[in-house]
């Protein structure tokens, strides 16, 4: 597979989840709530979480303004954290953050996430794309669940 058809996978995923979010909206109840904004693009995400008794994100869902990177990444990271145990979402996290620094990470765990790997050619998107995780990593610390 060529490095142009890869870019072209990169964009066109980039593209589907920004155009046609997963969980986009607000949670019936939500556990937490967390507002992260970026003021370098000025992407805001909005992020509401519903979490059990047994410590799993039982629903997910974002809101926001930004760009496509934001979005893309936003509705990645909801597909992948949903009915998730809080522990296991953590673990995503610190994959998806080392990816982002190019660090070695259990990258086959965050799935179309992945592809968001592409952004290191880019620096200043990095915070775009690390935008609704730092959201979701600050909400589960506010919660304190394990």
């Amino acid at each position: 597979m060529g490095l142009d058809h890869l870019d072209d996978l990169y964009r066109q995923v980039i593209m589907t989840h920004a155009a046609h979010p997963h969980h986009y909206g607000e949670c019936e109840d939500p556990s937490v709530r967390m507002t992260r904004y970026n003021p370098s693009c000025g992407d805001v995400i909005y992020l509401s979480l519903v979490l059990s008794t047994d410590h799993k994100i039982k629903a997910i869902a974002f809101k926001g303004e930004g760009c496509a990177i934001s979005k893309a990444s936003a509705s990645m990271m909801t597909d992948l954290v949903m009915n998730q145990p809080i522990v296991k979402a953590r673990q995503l996290i610190q994959s998806f953050s080392k990816m982002l620094m190019g660090e070695k990470s259990e990258v086959g765990d965050l799935k179309d996430a992945q592809l968001l790997a592409g952004v290191q050619q880019f620096p200043a998107r990095i915070k775009c794309a690390k935008l609704p995780w730092q959201a979701l990593e600050d909400a589960l610390a506010e919660q304190g669940g394990s």
